[in-house]
Order: structure tokens, then sequence, then C-alpha cells
């Protein structure tokens, strides 16, 4: 008779252990709360995303950063990768992925000067470089004697604009009141002088300019007595 008290006691220990509360084993298996399963959902979309976020920060490929040189007397007379004859004394340059006749706006940092050239060779082949300019741009940008230049690269234009006339450029500008200043001091002398603006990726140029002429030769007239008196003239058909 006891043995068999002692089996109902030990079935019914075992029924209370079985229906009694399981917290312990809840607590372990709980989600999180529904903020934090949003946090963990919008970290993902962040991982997702974040290479197209940088390809959409990229700056436009119109608009380079790096170090000119020039060349000239070796390469004077020479075909040039478009087929055209280099002239050290003419303004052009050399890039190594702009589509030839490309115009671009180069300026030096350094000094400030800026000038409007032709991309109409390859080059330069020398690493961390990004433009080789004539012999004459070189001179006009200031960085002739150096050899080298930092320099800002900017795309005016894919399409060369046809030869109507010829036109004498005196100075080019960032700041339009220096243009007009000097644009002022040249209408004393000449006639037909007024300020042409073009506009890159990041800036505005104000270049003054002297008259239009049908030919080079009338052109180098007037630019022959501005150079007497003082001034660096440029011969241009843009």
């Amino acid at each position: 008779m006891n043995k068999m008290w002692r089996i109902i006691l030990v079935i019914f220990f075992f029924l209370l252990t079985a229906c009694g509360p399981k917290h312990r084993v809840v607590y372990e298996k709980r989600t999180p709360p529904p903020e934090k399963q949003e946090v963990k959902r919008e970290a993902v979309k962040e991982e997702k995303f974040a290479p197209e976020a940088k390809i959409e920060k990229r700056e436009s490929k119109d608009v380079q950063h790096g170090v000119a040189s020039w060349y000239g007397g070796e390469f004077h007379g020479r075909p040039t990768s478009s087929g055209e004859v280099y002239d050290m004394y003419q303004l052009s340059c050399a890039h190594n992925t702009l589509p030839l006749g490309t115009v671009v706006m180069v300026t030096n940092i350094e000094n400030g000067r800026s000038l409007e050239l032709k991309v109409n060779d390859r080059g330069p082949f020398v690493k961390e470089r990004i433009l080789d300019v004539s012999y004459a741009a070189a001179q006009m940008l200031g960085m002739w004697e150096k050899g080298t230049a930092l320099v800002k690269v900017e795309v005016v234009s894919l399409a060369i604009e046809p030869v109507l006339r010829f036109t004498l450029q005196v100075g080019s500008f960032t700041d339009e009141t220096n243009a007009q200043r000097l644009a002022e001091q040249l209408r004393k002398s000449f006639e037909n002088v007024y300020v042409a603006t073009v506009e890159t990726l990041t800036q505005k140029y104000h270049r003054v300019r002297v008259g239009q002429f049908e030919t080079r030769e009338a052109a180098l007239v007037i630019a022959e007595k501005l150079s007497q008196m003082g001034f660096k003239v440029l011969v241009t058909s843009r």
C-alpha cells in the first residue's frame, strides 16, 4: 500500500512540474520590439544602396585638376594625332582621352591665368600629367619657364565652330569688374571693344576682345599696336 502511495506522489510531482510557468524560455526567444526591427531594416537598406550613392556623388568628367606641361621645338612641323601639323606658335594642346577637336578652358591655378585651347593631339605620356600645351599656350599661361603648372581643365565645347573671322583677346578674367575696366581703357584708343563671357561647369570667364577681322593679317596690324602698348594679345578665331 505504501509503495502504491509513493508511485502516486511521484506521478503527481511530475504533473505539477510539466504544468508550471516557462518564463525563462519565453524571454530568451522574445523578438525585439518593432522599433528596433525598423532600425535594423533601415541599416540593411543603407548597406544595399551605399554603392549607388557613391556613383551619384561623382563630379562631372568634364572638369579635371592636375599637372600640365608643354612641348615645342622637337615636335614643331610634325603631324599631330588629329592629322593637323603641330605649330608651336598656335594655341593647342594634347590630351589622352578627350575627343580630338574638343575646346577646353585651361586655368593655371598657380597664377589665375586662363586660356581656351583646342585638343588636336594625344599625350602627355608622363605619369601624373593630364595635359600638354603648346609653346605659345605655355607663354600665355605663364608656365613656360617653370615647365609645368597645376591646372584646371574644363570642357567648353565638343564641336569646333567654323572659322568666320578673327578677333583679338587682350585679357580673360573671372572678375567681370576687372574685365570692364580694361575694356573702358581700350575704348579710348580702339573701336569695337567688348567683353565676351563664357560659362563653364564651375565658373564664368569674361574675355576682353577687340574687333572682328576678315583676315589674320588685318588682325595682326592691330595686335602689333596693342603689343607696343604693353598688352599680351591673343589672335583667335573663337
